[in-house]
């Protein structure tokens, strides 16, 4: 029998607090093999997108996070680094697709000019090198007109379209871990299922490990291979998703489970 590889990211014991505030994540560990979808759910505040967060090292701005535990990626212990090293792997390594895309889209920049920075950061590329993969990856999305639509403001997309722009933006480098926080969150129905259905082929065709943040049980069951369920900053409940699903132990977990809207259920 051979060995199982190692982790993509291992996290052990990881503690997150604002300042000398209580904890808002508390001891928490788990690990996600390259390749693998991981998803963690619960409802708002129980810690879920701090702890995205804390992968990456991003506090919310002007809230300061203090940062417990070990995060090791690639044998390094992400909360030792310097901010030097930790910005070779944002965005390179390891990527991020956010809720809010306007919040988090440069409102003064054409969308391929911030897809265009992040390939020649990371990747080295020319000016012009980054232009034509700028294109590709706006057509790989599934933006119409990549090129012309690469000299557009962010404003000039709707929701779901910005949405894929943050998508390219993530994607642009081939990270190995992709991370999405409740990428659906303010898109309707029909977008959403656009969007979730895109982040499965991208994941499929580049080999990329997926951490999907969601309150949304739904999402969660057709996205992702193994669950963690979060409540109240600490991981209550952890399995493979079709096993949680069938037989759930947790207290928590059955009464999220039990608000799931069903057709057969009575009103």
């Amino acid at each position: 029998m051979t060995d199982a590889p190692p982790p993509l990211l291992d996290v052990r014991g990881l503690t997150a607090a604002f300042g000398r505030a209580a904890p808002v994540v508390r001891d928490i560990s788990f690990h996600v093999a390259p390749g693998e979808a991981v998803g963690f759910v619960g409802e708002s505040g129980s810690g879920k997108s701090v702890t995205a967060r804390a992968v990456l090292r991003l506090a919310p701005e002007g809230s300061p996070l203090v940062w417990g535990g070990q995060i090791l990626y690639g044998g390094q212990d992400l909360l030792r680094l310097d901010e030097h090293a930790m910005r070779g792997i944002r965005g390179r390594r390891i990527a991020m697709v956010f809720q809010d895309p306007m919040s988090s889209l440069n409102p003064v920049m054409t969308v391929g000019a911030q897809i265009d920075d992040m390939l020649m950061q990371h990747m080295g590329l020319s000016r012009r090198a980054a232009r034509r993969r700028t294109v590709d990856l706006l057509g790989l999305v599934g933006i119409r007109d990549p090129a012309m639509r690469a000299d557009d403001h962010p404003h000039q997309f709707s929701g779901g379209m910005r949405q894929r722009v943050l998508i390219a933006i993530a994607v642009s480098c081939e990270p190995d871990l992709l991370i999405a926080d409740e990428p659906t969150t303010a898109l309707d129905v029909t977008v959403q299922a656009q969007i979730l259905r895109l982040l499965m082929r991208l994941r499929r065709e580049l080999g990329m490990a997926l951490m999907l943040i969601s309150h949304d049980f739904g999402v969660i069951a057709g996205m992702v291979e193994r669950v963690h369920v979060m409540q109240g900053g600490e991981i209550v409940e952890t399995g493979d998703v079709d096993a949680l699903f069938a037989a759930p132990r947790h207290p928590y977990t059955r009464a999220l489970l039990d608000a799931v809207p069903r057709l057969d259920a009575r009103r």
